[in-house]
């Protein structure tokens, strides 16, 4: 036991500390975040851009670099709402982001719209931050009132919708809110870059259904859901008059909120969330959903007056 603790001991002696991630700011660079969920959603944007740099904070990896000649900085938010709060603050507080875009794909809610579209919803919200209410027996529920938003969002059985808690430098105590709106000057500019931006239908042998549009307005509703499920998809569509859903915006829309940062997000609809005839077709569309979403977003870049 001794020589085996020996042995053990001089190989860690030996062996090279991991370098230290310095605690204050990484780069001074004002920059645009443009943030993904995953892998697939990022690779085209970092396709993109040029003059690339990369950091590694937390073992989240951040590329710098200009796109359409403004500074940018892209980083994956991770899938879910809480890796999506975490990435997001952690992004503000060691790097100096004046803005926040988030490309990606998501679920269609609205039924006028198809796989393919790009939608810039112009507020977003947690749809699962709620109460399960207690079952009074007969299919009926009895929430806790004073817990529920005035006035009372439309519940789904026993699920009956909140606002959430918000802590926000130099308000007048704890906030709460359902909703959080994008930066308007940046929902214009994307008004003006959807009526000049075409997006692909094809990929290789696979072709959508119609022509994909650019949609902007509407209201978008995030939880950490892999929603698929029609009955739902209409309760969200009446209720929230949705237009989409996903597992991160309405995260980052709050980290945005309470930082004072200005941000939109550009949601590629590779399914519909249930709304679909058949199995989920996310896998099949994800690329080009992808892809078309990134299209929209450089145009987007290339567009933004300099802040």
């Amino acid at each position: 036991m001794r020589r085996t603790a020996l042995v053990l001991a001089l190989l860690m002696a030996a062996a090279p500390l991991p370098a230290a991630v310095p605690k204050g700011p990484v780069d001074t660079v004002e920059r645009i975040a443009i943030v993904s969920a995953f892998p697939p959603e990022w690779i085209t944007l970092q396709a993109m851009i040029a003059d690339k740099k990369e950091w590694t904070v937390n073992g989240v990896q951040f590329v710098g670099g200009t796109m359409s000649g403004k500074p940018v900085l892209l980083f994956l938010s991770g899938v879910s709402m809480t890796n999506a709060a975490m990435t997001t603050q952690l992004a503000l507080d060691r790097f100096n982001i004046s803005r926040i875009v988030f490309s990606g794909v998501a679920g269609g809610i609205d039924p006028a719209l198809d796989v393919g579209d790009v939608v810039v919803p112009d507020k977003w919200g947690t749809y699962l931050e709620s109460i399960f209410a207690r079952d009074t027996g007969g299919g009926k529920f009895e929430p806790d009132g004073s817990l529920l938003e005035t006035p009372r969002l439309k519940n789904y059985g026993m699920i009956y919708p909140r606002g959430v808690s918000v802590r926000r430098d130099g308000a007048d105590g704890i906030e709460r809110r359902f909703w959080f709106d994008v930066d308007p000057a940046m929902l214009a500019t994307a008004r003006t870059v959807a009526a000049r931006t075409k997006l692909e239908r094809c990929q290789q042998s696979l072709c959508l259904v119609a022509q994909p549009k650019v949609v902007v307005g509407g209201t978008g509703v995030s939880a950490s859901v892999f929603m698929d499920n029609k009955v739902f998809r209409e309760y969200l569509f009446d209720a929230f008059k949705a237009t989409v859903t996903d597992m991160e915006t309405a995260a980052v829309g709050q980290v945005a909120y309470a930082n004072r940062v200005p941000y939109i997000a550009f949601r590629s609809l590779s399914d519909l969330a249930g709304g679909q005839p058949g199995e989920n077709q996310a896998r099949a569309f994800y690329k080009l959903a992808s892809d078309n979403s990134a299209v929209v977003v450089k145009a987007f870049v290339a567009a933004l007056d300099a802040k």
